[in-house]
């Protein structure tokens, strides 16, 4: 049951688009490009392959005498290609270097999109940042926009050094984008809100009060569960995908990307007044290749056609028992919240799948905005 609500939940919540460029093998640097894609010369493509066996394709710009790096999981109806142009802005703008990737089955990369396959997407990437980069993990800076949240915060539990965290437009959790539920709940995916307290760096969480596909109490409960709280971003007038439009947007971002930079060991150094001090420790192991052939992901992306099925283990909020008279005489008086429960477990599959269905719905509303505005963004900047 738990298997077949996930691959549910994986195809309304992941709209990937079109692939919007090639890979192909540039002879003499003997280099991976992307093709179609404007400027790609300036960025350095990868193929990793994830610890479930998928290839999946990443770009590096590099930011020459930059001492930071952004790790970008982007959203949920775009590439890296698309993204391409933003990244560009980000190193330039930020004085960073920018690593973007693509969850599998997004843009060039083999498999199919879910939850469990982010999750390893973005261990691939961080491996290969440490691996063929050479960054170190107290120089990497996590940032997750909409859905990207997700992989984002999965990530951050485990690294204790990372220099940062920055969340823009970022969920609670999946079925919390359409119900105010106070326990998480077994179908649900993404589950930040359970995750964030763990989380031990710096967090700056830019949201907008406009948003009409992801509320900003969903930002603003992140920002409160954080124990290393920054100044967060709240854009007046900002909607889910036009942050980036407004001018404070990148001031913020360059005032958070300095504050952090400054702090080259948050163990011993005393930290501004804008962040709140706890520390947090959790290891992290992995054996992830990189680069393989681009015949090699062919193959792979051809014997993959078949679908994933991940069984998604019950909150251990679940295990909460309601409070019953000891007066059997008295009719047993339930919580509200135990209502909710009893309910989802006589009625577990109708509500379930309502439940999906309206994160689908409300998740194709992100595809059908973000590109469209990245666009318009890219383009008043011109």
């Amino acid at each position: 049951m738990g298997g077949g609500a996930s691959t549910i939940a994986a195809k309304l919540a992941f709209f990937p688009p079109e692939p919007s460029y090639q890979v192909d093998l540039d002879e003499p640097t003997q280099k991976l490009k992307l093709l179609g894609v404007p400027q790609s010369d300036k960025g350095d493509v990868s193929i990793l392959q994830t610890k479930r066996g998928h290839y999946i394709f990443a770009v590096f710009v590099r930011n020459k005498g930059a001492t930071l790096t952004l790790l970008y999981s982007h959203g949920n109806a775009a590439d890296i290609g698309q993204m391409f142009q933003f990244f560009i802005e980000l190193s330039d703008r930020l004085h960073v270097n920018v690593m973007g990737y693509d969850y599998a089955g997004y843009g060039r990369s083999n498999g199919e999109p879910s939850e469990q396959n982010t999750y390893a997407d973005i261990e691939a990437v961080y491996k290969c940042l440490k691996e063929i980069y050479e960054v170190k993990e107290e120089d990497i800076i996590l940032y997750g926009q909409s859905i990207g949240s997700g992989p984002t915060l999965e990530l951050a539990t485990k690294l204790p050094q990372i220099r940062g965290v920055i969340l823009q437009s970022a969920i609670l959790s999946g079925l919390r984008v359409m119900y105010r539920i106070k326990y998480s709940l077994w179908l649900d995916i993404y589950k930040n809100i359970d995750k964030i307290p763990y989380v031990s760096c710096p967090i700056l969480v830019i949201h907008g009060i406009e948003d009409e596909v992801v509320d900003i109490s969903h930002g603003k409960k992140l920002w409160e569960l954080s124990k290393m709280k920054y100044e967060p971003l709240w854009v007046n007038g900002g909607n889910h995908c036009d942050l980036q439009v407004f001018p404070q947007f990148f001031t913020h971002l360059k005032k958070f990307i300095t504050s952090v930079e400054r702090q080259s060991d948050f163990k011993t150094v005393e930290l501004e007044e804008s962040i709140i001090d706890l520390n947090y420790t959790l290891e992290i192991t992995n054996d992830i290749k990189c680069r393989p052939s681009i015949e090699e992901i062919e193959k792979s992306r051809i014997s993959t056609e078949q679908k994933e099925i991940i069984a998604i283990r019950p909150s251990t909020d679940r295990k909460l028992k309601p409070r019953i008279s000891v007066d059997k005489r008295e009719k047993p008086r339930k919580s509200m919240d135990y209502f909710v429960k009893s309910r989802i477990s006589t009625d577990q599959a109708e509500r379930g799948r309502n439940s999906i269905d309206r994160f689908g719905d409300m998740m194709r509303s992100v595809a059908l905005c973000n590109i469209d505005c990245l666009r318009q963004t890219l383009s008043q900047e011109d």
